[in-house]
């Protein structure tokens, strides 16, 4: 299998010294070979502020990673870019920019077996002519998919949650939740299971919108009239979906074990069992995507860019995700 593309994000955040931290965990962690998109000097400056010590090998093409990945970290260099934690600037955002333009087509071309995205700052990259809301939407429209459907699935080693609604004010979504947005994106993510993560009939636990799923229509109707048609509609295509449920009982140990993904209907409804249970070792993977993409789930932290105060573990979890779905897809 070819090797991960791993983007260094914004390089005055953490994404740059967090591939040099799971490189020289390579053997511990047992990852995949990878490679990284960005600036070689600046990784090598980012791995010494962090006090690693491991050599930086740079590579033009990735046929170079499996020669020297056992021995150094390769970089694809990209710009000869200075390290200043914590000081995100309009160089480093086009540095970032080209990164994640230069990975995907690698992905897509076949030359690299999967995608990894470091963290961004949306604004910044705003500022150097990126258009998209965010990663997602890019890699999306890079792979011929409309952002409708590519979805998000936040995956850790206790739960796995879609949200169907990301990034909007609470009081908007019961007004862009309809049975179909819901069906369209709980399918995606079923398929996804199935073909990324092997899992041959996957269970579905679909949230209700209100407290008590509404309890019959008295806390909104949204649950009886959005809801249950959605999932309604989902068994009709064969798929073991199963709610509205309450939300405040889906997520303790002994409901989790009846189901592989909870299908959420807002952003914090999915995010904050997730990060509570799995907050070192979530991953944004994306599905319905052509590609394996995967992100770590945090932002630049760029208040402790450069202190060695950030964790790794969600870049190697990120890293091996990717990895085994990839590996998944390979198979004949």
């Amino acid at each position: 299998m070819p090797p991960l593309a791993l983007t260094i994000g914004d390089p005055a955040g953490i994404g740059p010294e967090l591939a040099a931290a799971s490189w020289a965990l390579r053997e511990d962690e047992g990852l995949p070979p990878f490679f990284v998109v960005g600036s070689a000097r600046l990784v090598e400056q980012a791995a010494r502020a962090r006090g690693l010590t491991g050599p930086v090998c740079a590579v033009t093409s990735p046929d170079e990673v499996a020669e020297c990945f056992a021995d150094a970290l390769p970089v694809l260099d990209l710009g000869d870019l200075d390290y200043r934690p914590g000081a995100p600037d309009d160089e480093g955002a086009t540095l970032a920019l080209r990164t994640l333009e230069v990975a995907t087509g690698l992905v897509r071309s076949g030359a690299a077996a999967a995608l990894v995205t470091g963290p961004i700052a949306k604004s910044r990259l705003a500022r150097v002519g990126f258009t998209h809301p965010g990663q997602t939407e890019f890699v999306a429209q890079a792979c011929g998919i409309t952002p409708e459907n590519a979805v998000m699935m936040l995956a850790g080693p206790s739960l796995k949650v879609v949200p169907i609604t990301v990034h909007m004010a609470l009081r908007d979504v019961p007004h862009v939740l309809t049975a179909e947005l819901i069906r369209s994106r709980a399918a995606i993510a079923a398929a996804g299971l199935v073909r990324d993560y092997g899992i041959a009939r996957p269970r579905l636990a679909v949230a209700g919108l209100n407290p008590h799923a509404g309890e019959d229509g008295r806390m909104g109707r949204e649950d009886i009239d959005v809801v249950a048609p959605a999932v309604a509609m989902l068994r009709e295509a064969g798929i073991d979906a199963f709610g509205p449920l309450p939300p405040d009982t889906m997520f303790h140990a002994q409901a989790r074990a009846g189901f592989d993904v909870a299908i959420c209907m807002y952003h914090d409804q999915a995010l904050i069992p997730m990060k509570a249970l799995d907050f070192d070792e979530g991953v944004n993977v994306t599905l319905g995507l052509p590609i394996v993409r995967t992100s770590p789930d945090h932002g630049t932290a760029f208040g402790i860019a450069g202190t060695g105060a950030a964790r790794v573990g969600p870049t190697i979890a990120a890293l091996r995700m990717a990895g085994e779905c990839a590996a998944r897809r390979a198979l004949p």
